[in-house]
């Protein structure tokens, strides 16, 4: 099992850094616009290339900052249901939906996306936009997004599975069922390193 945390951590790591990173895309992304904009009104000239590339801005940060969210647990839960059951009823629910739900579609997913890109890349295709950008590197997004979320689900399985197992705490859990704050994040499970990109678990002591 710590081998499997490792890679776990290596993983994570991954993930944040990537997330961190084009996530400065949306920044980029707001800047085309803009001049875009400014250019349309002022000079009276436009580009559908400049409104192709904010799309594939868009794409990137989503496709490439889904992991991310996920492995900061930060996507949208609807938690009616779960909000009453115990902490380790909710792991097995998480476990259920990673193993039967999550990695099949994400690996489907990976795999219709490789035909979808690779055929793009080889005819060289092109929008059919007057003007247009090539297609093939947004296809890549696609691949490159589901690729990175299935490693992602490996990660939320072995997590899961050592909470399950007692290898490792929940401290975030630990600290609201006694009342208090939850505690600053372990670095222990992140392979960056960086306390604001930790998971909220961390090993118990031998």
């Amino acid at each position: 099992m710590r081998t499997l945390l490792r890679l776990s951590d290596f993983i994570d790591g991954t993930a944040t850094w990537i997330g961190r990173s084009v996530a400065w895309l949306v920044m980029v992304a707001v800047l085309v616009s803009a001049g875009n904009a400014v250019a349309r009104k002022v000079a009276g000239v436009s580009s559908n290339a400049w409104l192709e590339l904010q799309w594939y801005l868009f794409g990137a940060v989503f496709m490439l900052g889904a992991s991310w969210v996920l492995a900061q647990n930060q996507h949208v839960r609807i938690d009616v249901v779960t909000a009453i059951l115990s902490q380790r009823t909710r792991h097995k629910i998480d476990l259920f939906g990673h193993v039967f739900f999550l990695m099949p579609f994400a690996a489907l997913m990976a795999w219709l996306s490789w035909p979808f890109f690779i055929n793009s890349f080889k005819s060289g295709e092109v929008s059919m936009n007057a003007g247009g950008l090539i297609v093939w590197p947004a296809k890549f997004l696609v691949l490159a997004g589901f690729v990175l979320f299935v490693a992602q689900g490996l990660s939320e399985i072995i997590k899961t599975v050592a909470l399950l197992r007692g290898d490792i705490a929940d401290a975030s859990a630990a600290a609201v069922g006694s009342g208090g704050a939850p505690p600053a994040e372990s670095t222990e499970l992140n392979a960056g390193g960086n306390p604001d990109d930790a998971s909220t678990m961390e090993r118990k002591d031998a």
